[in-house]
């Protein structure tokens, strides 16, 4: 885990899911900065298939992009470092598909 460990205070734990896999967080974090914290760096495809991940933190670049899965199982792209994270949050990296 990255995360700096002391003289920090942080919201509650909760816990979302990206692919099935459940990731461990905590409230006010967005949620590219709790999946590099986890490890995970590989949020999306590119179009060459190589691996695309958080660049500038900012949702200017959208190399972070996953897709929110709602409560209707439809998906919505997000750029993971404009997105907080919540309890329950699904979550779906994305394959690069026909151009999108």
């Amino acid at each position: 885990m990255l995360r700096i460990d002391t003289h920090i205070s942080r919201g509650p734990k909760v816990t979302f899911r990206i692919d099935g896999q459940a990731i461990t967080a905590y409230a006010g974090e967005s949620v590219a900065a709790a999946l590099l914290a986890s490890g995970l760096r590989r949020l999306r495809t590119s179009p060459g298939g190589g691996g695309r991940g958080l660049f500038c933190a900012m949702g200017v670049c959208q190399e972070c992009v996953v897709e929110m899965i709602d409560a209707a199982g439809a998906s919505h792209v997000v750029a993971s470092c404009q997105l907080e994270v919540s309890e329950g949050l699904e979550l779906r990296s994305r394959t690069f598909v026909d151009g999108h």
